[in-house]
Order: structure tokens, then sequence, then C-alpha cells
């Protein structure tokens, strides 16, 4: 889409449902530049955050964790041991499980993929105040409640 051409009605630009779409186009848009540049992708970053905040998990028990397809889970798993960052091994107690675990160089990259999340979410938010980022946080944290499970 050509950002300069794009021109929504007015009535449009009102909605809250609107504006909070475009702010996570945004947003995606300015986290995932930030991955590209480091040659990784959101999905990577989830599996090493949680990896990272729980341990050591099955492949299947972690797209389910994450509501990653199966098949996706497979794929993003593969290259991340790829990329030596995680480490993929039988499961002794269930030979039909892969049991992913974080490596050291695993823990190295989410370190650097952090800074650059951190970087993103500062570039996103810099029209805002601290006090008025605050308050965006908190109330949309409100909105979408517990974070438990995927939006549908």
């Amino acid at each position: 889409m050509d950002e300069q051409a794009y021109e929504p009605p007015q009535r449009l630009r009102t909605l809250p449902s609107w504006l909070l779409n475009r702010a996570a186009l945004k947003a995606n848009r300015i986290v995932a530049d930030g991955f590209a540049a480091a040659g990784a992708r959101r999905a990577h970053f989830t599996v090493l955050v949680a990896l990272d905040e729980r341990g050591p998990a099955s492949q299947a028990e972690l797209g389910r964790r994450l509501g990653i397809d199966r098949s996706d889970m497979a794929a993003v798993a593969g290259e991340l041991e790829r990329d030596g960052l995680v480490q993929r091994s039988r499961d002794e107690r269930d030979r039909r499980r892969n049991v992913v675990r974080l490596t050291a160089a695993g823990d190295d990259a989410l370190r650097r993929l952090g800074a650059r999340v951190e970087a993103a979410q500062e570039e996103l938010l810099a029209p805002l105040s601290a006090d008025e980022r605050r308050e965006l946080e908190r109330l949309l944290t409100r909105l979408v409640g517990d974070g438990a499970g995927p939006s549908r």
C-alpha cells in the first residue's frame, strides 16, 4: 500500500478499532524491520522468550502455548536449531516428543533481539510522554484482558 496516497475517510479515523488497527500495523512494521535487520522474525523472538521464561518444553507444548501452528512451530524450531540458538532432543520419557532448550548462543541472541524490541518500542512511542506511555499501556492491558489466550 502506498502510505502517502492513503487517505481514509474521516469517519474511519475516529473509530477506536480503526485507530488500534493502524497502531498495530505500525508497531508490527517497526518490530519486523528491527528483527529483519538481525536476520530474525517475530516467531523466533517469541520462542526464545518462552524458553527463557519457562525453560525447556516440548515442541508441541510450545506451539500450543504460543498459538503457533504445529508445522510452523516445527519450521521455527528447525531454523533456531540450524542457527545454534536452541537444541532439540528426544524426550527421555516420551521418545515421540522433541524437547526444545535454549542454548548459550540463544540466550545471547535473545538479549540482542530484546534490545531491538526495546528500540522499536521507543520509536513507536516517541510522540508520547512517559506518563502517556504508562497510561496507554494500562488502557491497552484493560482492553486486551489477561492475555491468557489467542484473540479471536
